[in-house]
This record gives structure tokens, C-alpha cells and sequence, in this order.
């Protein structure tokens, strides 16, 4: 089976001042994560939506989701952790849990931030994901990049062709995931900041698929007016 696992856990805190974190802001007087939800549910491969969140924002969500959506039965709201890997992890466990685990199930993870996901990322994500055992979703860079270790001075300038911006998805097969997780020792799991590192430290592959520009992931208040141009051209 396929899972989606939508991470709704943070807490918004480059958007600035607001009253709620920034997954739950109106775009277009819709909140952000709706788009998000409503993309994963167009896909009929995806056999339950999980969105994980703060316990605090669950009935938030539930209210919005019956505003906006009509079937709900596939979505599953369940409590964020402390991290992002976390509050993946908290998704991972809630299928592992209800509805056990088969060696070729897969876990579509993704951003609740990113709305403008399209039905091609999702399906070459779970192809893909069902094909190698663990995907990620890139643009390639259109700068230079440069690394500082000092954050002063140029410490390397990477060949541009060989650098790319990471998004979401990310996806995975759910088995190895957890299985690779739960051996991390914790000074390994502090230097995690997305799904794919949890196989790279185990020099495990991962496969690139080909995300989109305009798959942005709102953090910003001008990422938001991006994001409200991008609707207006899309609707």
C-alpha cells in the first residue's frame, strides 16, 4: 500500500508575528495545508493521508477539513513529534501500528508548506520509491553555491551541475525506513534534517526525481505572496 504523510508540525517562526503557525495561515482564504491535503487525495494510488500536527491545532484541522473537503475518510490526523524526523516518524509508527507493515509498502512524505505539489511529483514519487527504496524530490541549482565553514570567507564552491535544491516529496519504503531509524545512534538522529540523510548515513541510495520552481515551500511572508501570484496564475 501507499501512505502519505503530511509533516504539519512547525512552528512558523520565520513568518514572523501571526496567530497561528504558517501551514495554517489563509492563502487565498484557504489555509495552506489544505492545497496540500487536497492534492494527496486526487491520487487514487495514495490509500491514507496522515497529517501530522500539534496536538493543540487537531481540532483546527478537522473543522477545516470538513469546511473544505469533501470525503474524509482517508485522512488521519495524528500528533507531531519534537523534530521533523519525529513527527515523520510519529506517521511511520500510527501505519506500523493500525495497519501493519508489508515489505513493499510505501510512505510518500511531503511538506504541508507546499501546495503547489503537482500529480506528476506524487506518481514519480511512489514509482520510483517502489522501484529503489527511497526517493528525493530536486530542482537543480540555478546559482553557484558556495560553502563557509567559518560563515565568513569561501571555504569550497561546488561544480554547479553536480548541486540541487532538495524539496519534498521525499518517499520511501516504509519497512526500511523505519528499520534504518531506529538503529540511528542519537548523536546521528541531531544531524538529520530530512528523510533522505536517515539512508545516506547507512550509505544507503537515494534516487533523484525532478521536482518543479514552483513547488516553494512557504516559510516567509514574501514566500506567501509568491505563493498568492502562483495561485492567481494557476486558478
Amino acid at each position: 500500500m501507499v501512505y502519505g504523510i503530511i509533516l504539519a508540525g512547525g512552528n512558523g517562526t520565520r513568518m514572523g508575528q501571526t496567530d497561528k503557525p504558517k501551514q495554517f495561515l489563509l492563502l487565498n482564504n484557504v489555509p495552506i495545508f489544505i492545497y496540500t491535503v487536497k492534492q494527496f487525495l486526487l491520487n487514487d494510488k495514495i490509500a491514507k493521508t496522515i497529517i501530522c500536527a500539534p496536538k493543540k491545532w487537531h481540532t483546527f484541522i478537522k473543522d477545516n477539513i470538513e469546511k473544505y473537503i469533501i470525503n474524509t475518510d482517508n485522512i488521519i490526523i495524528v500528533e507531531s513529534g519534537l523534530t521533523r524526523n519525529d513527527t515523520m516518524m510519529n506517521g511511520c509508527n500510527y501505519i506500523k501500528d493500525n495497519y501493519g507493515i508489508n515489505n513493499n509498502d510505501i510512505v510518500v512524505t511531503h511538506d504541508s508548506v507546499r501546495p503547489f505539489i503537482t500529480e506528476q511529483m506524487i506518481n514519480d514519487n511512489i514509482n520510483y520509491a517502489a522501484k529503489y527504496g527511497a526517493v528525493t524530490t530536486v530542482i537543480e541549482a540555478i546559482d553557484t553555491i558556495i560553502t563557509s565553514t567559518d560563515h565568513k570567507t569561501i571555504t569550497s564552491t561546488p561544480i554547479r551541475k553536480n548541486v540541487f535544491h532538495v524539496q519534498t516529496p521525499q518517499s520511501f519504503n516504509l519497512n526500511k525506513l523505519i528499520k534504518l531509524f531506529n538503529v540511528l545512534t542519537e548523536k546521528e538522529k541531531e544531524t538529520l534534517t530530512d528523510g533522505s540523510k536517515i539512508f545516506t548515513i547507512h550509505n544507503e541510495p537515494v534516487y533523484l526525481v525532478r521536482g518543479d520552481k514552483s513547488n516553494i515551500k512557504i516559510t516567509t511572508k514574501d514566500d506567501l505572496l509568491i505563493a498568492k501570484t502562483l495561485l492567481k496564475k494557476k486558478l
